[in-house]
Parts: structure tokens; sequence; C-alpha cells
């Protein structure tokens, strides 16, 4: 698989991570994998000294899975960067549960972020997971080229 887009901007809450983290664990037994910065309990988006301690924590984690090929061939990994779904919908799109492709998701999340593959009426919002990246233009330096994201 491939990066569909060159760029993408995306906003993920730190338990996606987590997800991703262990999903990919569960793809390489035997591979060191990088670590996250270290989940607080007291984490306050509203110190901007801890925003941006877990945002160079949380790049740092997506450019060293970026540098291992391994990793590139995981369709989570691309619907994560790549797309607006939840983790429950990543988790059925890439298991080949849903009705639109994981090229669809990502693809159509680069086109409408407004109207996705599954439609608006179904979206899957769990943990109030709020993905929108209305703000992401203006932000974007914050995103890792070739398949990047903001955090």
């Amino acid at each position: 698989m491939c990066f569909w887009r060159k760029r993408s901007c995306v906003r993920r809450r730190y338990s996606e991570f987590v997800w991703l983290r262990h999903k990919l664990q569960e793809n390489a037994l035997l591979m060191d994998l990088p670590k996250l910065p270290p989940g607080t309990p007291f984490f306050s988006s509203r110190n901007s000294s801890h925003v941006a301690e877990r945002m160079k924590g949380l790049q740092q984690f997506l450019e060293a899975v970026l540098q291992r090929t391994l990793f590139l061939s995981d369709s989570r990994l691309h619907l994560f960067l790549q797309s607006e779904l939840s983790v429950g919908r990543m988790e059925a799109c890439s298991q080949g549960l849903t009705r639109y492709t994981i090229a669809q998701a990502i693809l159509s999340s680069a086109h409408n972020v407004s109207h996705p593959p599954y439609g608006p009426e179904t979206r899957d919002d769990d943990d109030d997971n709020s993905s929108s990246n209305s703000d992401c233009d203006s932000d974007c330096e914050r995103c890792v080229g070739g398949g990047g994201r903001r955090q």
C-alpha cells in the first residue's frame, strides 16, 4: 500500500495513538516499537506547555513509525494518517467489513471531509472522537510530510 495523499492533516486523540501503537505491535511482535509520550493522568489541554510537549512526543512517534518499512504496509496506519475515520471505522474498514474500501475512505477524506463515503448519518463518533480538520489548513506546519497528520 502506498500513501494516496502527498500530505494530510487530521486530528487525533491520544487514545487513538494508543490504539494505533497497539495494532502496529500486533503485526510486529519481535520488532521494538517506538514509544508514545507518557499518558499523564492530570493532562490539561489548557496548559500550553503540556500540549506542546505531548504534540512533540506524538510527532516523534509518527516519524519513527514512518521510518520502518514493515509498518508502512499496515492499512490501519494509512487510515489513521489519511482519513477522518474513527477507531471503530478504521478497524472495520481494514478488515473489509465496510461498504467502502481503504482507498475510498482516504480519497473521500481528501476531497470532501463533510461527506465521507459512509455518509454523515452513519458516522461512528465513538469516544467523542471529533476528528474534524477544519482548522488544519491554517495550522498544517505541524503535519508530517508524506502522509503526515496533525496531533
